[in-house]
């Protein structure tokens, strides 16, 4: 059985400023002796698991990170709705008996507390409700409480010990299998992360650039004042980015309880959204969407390996994503005759010339 499933992607970017640093600008990182452009895994895997195409092809299968669970619970206590309703947004007829706020908002911090340490009560806001870490909720657990809801609804008696065994180690959540869970307050339900993801960086040398921009006000017709409504500044750059992603075959389904044809699923859809899917930083004033240009998947278990090494020496030059590729490929071989073969297979697509295709490589994934 393949235990490691290795992804090479190069995706180029237009001027963009993906995902930002502490003062707006574009994320950096020195490599070769030269500036390159980053895009963090954090901005990455968010970006993937919470895109559309990610959703649809795992409806039912994704968790929610909140660290207000608490509000939501207490605005389903009140009006009477499911839990589950309430945190898709959806207006639904009541199903439960409402609860008086006091109570509710009692009841809600006693369910949160469960997954985090709550946040001190404020008497003015429902902010008391929050914990005070993020906490992946999977669906599994999300149904419990929907269902402590109805009874405590029902019962109108406070939630018991036993009522509060909420937390589910078993669970069909691909987003907490694939990137893993923390929680500070009861560690035994931690899931170590089947899918690590590298920071994607330029192949080629950057300069982050600025955009001097103005905002015309429509209804100056220029008779006092022929300046701009707004002066603006943002920051930009553009690249050529190799990210490196490694699936642990066998724990991603161990995380899923031994679901083969979960985990099967799972992967088919994160390759796709690796392949489509752009971070969303600053997308309304760049359009800088791109589709991966080129994709290496290898197959296999011996001891996984990034080929970042590739690109030490910086692209440039007209045939940068030419040379890239030809970069990835060359380092690979030249790693296989020092350590050996890494993979028992291997399949590419590549939009340069146009071989292959990603139907082939969602094909290979689960072959």
């Amino acid at each position: 059985m393949t235990k490691f499933i290795q992804i090479h992607t190069l995706v180029s970017y237009p001027p963009s400023n993906l995902n930002r640093d502490d003062l707006g600008r574009p994320k950096t990182a020195v490599m070769g002796d030269t500036q390159r452009l980053r895009v963090s895994s954090q901005s990455l895997k968010r970006a993937w698991r919470t895109s559309d195409m990610f959703k649809e092809s795992l409806e039912g299968h994704i968790g929610i990170r909140t660290k207000s669970m608490g509000v939501s619970i207490f605005k389903a206590l009140t009006e009477g709705s499911r839990l589950k309703d309430m945190l898709d947004n959806v207006t639904a007829p009541m199903v439960n008996e409402k609860v008086g706020e006091k109570l509710a908002k009692e009841w809600a911090k006693t369910i949160a507390g469960v997954f985090g340490k709550s946040k001190k009560d404020s008497e003015d806001s429902l902010s008391g409700l929050e914990i005070e870490q993020l906490a992946h909720f999977n669906p599994e657990e999300i149904a419990a409480i929907d269902e402590l809801i109805a009874k405590l609804a029902s019962s109108g008696e406070a939630p018991s010990k036993d009522d509060l065994v909420l937390l589910r180690k078993n669970n069909t959540a691909v987003d907490i299998a694939m990137f893993g869970r923390m929680l500070a307050s009861n560690t035994k339900f931690n899931t170590e992360a089947a899918v690590q993801v590298s920071h994607a960086i330029t192949v080629n040398k950057v300069a982050v650039e600025d955009d001097f921009f103005t905002a015309v006000d429509d209804l100056n017709r220029g008779e006092e004042d022929m300046g701009s409504g707004h002066l603006g500044e943002t920051e930009f750059a553009s690249g050529l980015f190799y990210t490196y992603i490694c699936v642990d075959r066998e724990l991603l389904e161990s995380n899923l309880g031994g679901d083969k044809e979960l985990a099967d699923k799972s992967i088919r859809a994160l390759v796709e959204a690796i392949a489509k899917v752009s971070p969303t930083g600053k997308q309304n004033s760049f359009a800088s969407r791109a589709y991966a240009s080129y994709m290496m998947i290898e197959k296999g278990k011996q001891q996984p390996r990034s080929l970042s090494v590739a690109y030490l020496e910086a692209a440039k030059g007209k045939s940068m994503l030419k040379d890239a590729i030809e970069s990835l490929n060359q380092t690979n071989e030249n790693m296989e005759k020092v350590y050996g073969p890494c993979c028992d297979d291997r399949a590419e697509m590549n939009a340069y010339n146009g071989e292959g295709s990603l139907t082939e490589m969602l094909d290979f994934v689960n072959n």
